[in-house]
């Protein structure tokens, strides 16, 4: 599948077949004795449980050991914290995903000047640069996401219909990449939907703007947010207010996958594969402790969801079968 968008220095996308790794490589990195570490984002998500999933399991393989997994809470203040302690624990390589820009780009600098290699995951602060500051970035293909969002959600609006696109305040690259593509396939293809944009700045304040919107806008029918955590919540809050728009988001959720099979008000999902981006991510960091060369930006297509394909799809994302709500609102179990 042709990956939509361009990296964070306009790159062109790598396909995670770039990134295999060799028996001779899996030979080489099980006698290497190398540890990685983990800092993500936060560890409460289906997502992210997944992504250590895939890079736990291609790490086992070859003999590389994970020595920690931080959680940091969607904290930028937690990951400098982390960053610094692990510079002076000196792992091998640390795989993260930087939770901000301006606030932790100076860790991430202080990572690579210590001689650790760094595998990035969906974002790249700004200022740093591949080769120089750090090895890869293996990310969805977020701008792809975005219009594939776009594109499911436009046959469920009406002519002259007004969306309310829900964007995340925080500078962050696969955010706005989904946010910018959303719209501009909207102003492309639907020329004569409106779309009106406000960004939370936290996933608990995106339900109350959403009713801002509303109020402000009471002709919006539809609503694009910019992953499934606060899209649910918005949902959620819309639904106990008497709203019914319809919605998309990214990320395919147990809650969202169930509300596309009782088809509203999800009717389009854009869906990452977050195990493969992980399996993608541990063979990158190994081929790159290995001395090999490896893309600067390795992207992962989208999958587009919608009710006539949740259950497989959720199945082959999530690695386990559909929830038994799923299957009961298709008329596949009782």
């Amino acid at each position: 599948m042709t990956i939509a968008g361009l990296g964070p220095h306009g790159e062109r996308a790598a396909p995670p077949e770039r990134v295999s790794l060799l028996p001779e490589d899996i030979a080489a990195a099980k006698t290497a004795t190398l540890r990685v570490a983990i800092v993500l984002h936060t560890l409460d998500s289906d997502w992210t449980r997944l992504q250590i999933s895939g890079m736990l399991g291609i790490f086992g393989d070859c003999g590389v050991v994970v020595t920690e997994v931080v959680d940091c809470s969607f904290s930028a203040d937690r990951q400098v914290a982390a960053l610094d302690r692990l510079i002076a624990a000196a792992p091998d390589a640390i795989v993260a995903l930087p939770v901000a820009n301006e606030q932790v780009v100076a860790a991430f600098r202080r990572v690579s000047a210590a001689g650790i290699r760094l595998v990035l995951l969906e974002n790249v602060p700004t200022g740093l640069l591949p080769g120089s500051h750090y090895t890869s970035l293996v990310s969805s293909d977020n701008f792809g996401l975005g219009k594939m969002a776009a594109a499911g959600l436009a046959p469920h609006l009406a002519e002259g219909a007004a969306v309310g696109v829900l964007g995340f305040a925080a500078d962050f690259f696969a955010t706005n990449e989904r946010e910018i593509a959303f719209t501009n396939w909207m102003q492309a293809n639907r020329p004569d939907v409106r779309t009106h944009v406000r960004r939370f700045g936290a996933i608990e304040e995106a339900a109350d703007l959403a009713l801002r919107m509303i109020a402000d806008h009471p002709d919006i029918s539809g609503f694009f947010a910019v992953w499934d955590t606060p899209a649910n919540a918005v949902a959620t809050r819309l639904e106990s207010e008497g709203h019914a728009p319809a919605m998309a988001t990214v990320d395919l959720g147990e809650d969202v996958a169930i509300a596309l099979a009782a088809g509203r008000p999800f009717v389009s999902v854009a869906a990452q594969q977050p195990f493969q981006q992980g399996v993608a991510a541990a063979r990158t960091t190994i081929l790159a402790l290995l001395g090999r060369t490896v893309p600067a930006w390795i992207a992962m297509p989208g999958v587009a969801v919608a009710r006539s394909n949740v259950a497989d799809s959720f199945q082959i994302i999530w690695r386990k079968p559909a929830p038994r709500e799923v299957l009961r609102l298709l008329g596949l179990a009782p």
